[in-house]
């Protein structure tokens, strides 16, 4: 597992609030959350730095993130309301942590993104 806060957390070597496991997905709650409710969804054994990195054998992973943080926002009462599924790719698009991660965020109504 890579040597990022993630492989720490996947590995319980660092505390989070985890919402949501499976044999391939770990869901837990953002430290610095950009909605009332932050999640993120990472791929327990295959840490994948950005989404560029990925490859065509990569799909069903990367389908299993979506299926998981839509399952979590139905299960949390999320998805009538609504939510916000979000992968960042590098720096400049706010990539901190360099492991494929999904943000769901949900919780309020969320504004549309501007231009920069």
């Amino acid at each position: 597992m890579g040597d990022t806060i993630f492989g720490k957390i996947i590995r319980r070597e660092i505390p989070a609030t985890i919402v949501y496991e499976d044999e391939e997905i770990l869901g837990f709650r953002d430290i610095a959350p950009q909605a009332p409710v932050h999640v993120l969804f990472i791929p327990k054994h295959r840490p994948i730095p950005t989404l560029d990195d990925a490859t065509a054998a990569d799909a069903e992973l990367l389908g299993r993130l979506m299926l998981a943080a839509a399952r979590h926002a139905r299960e949390a009462g999320l998805a009538e309301d609504g939510y916000r599924v979000v992968m960042n790719c590098r720096e400049h698009a706010g990539q901190t942590v360099f492991h494929v991660h999904l943000h769901l965020l949900a919780g309020a109504p969320l504004g549309h993104f501007g231009t920069p």
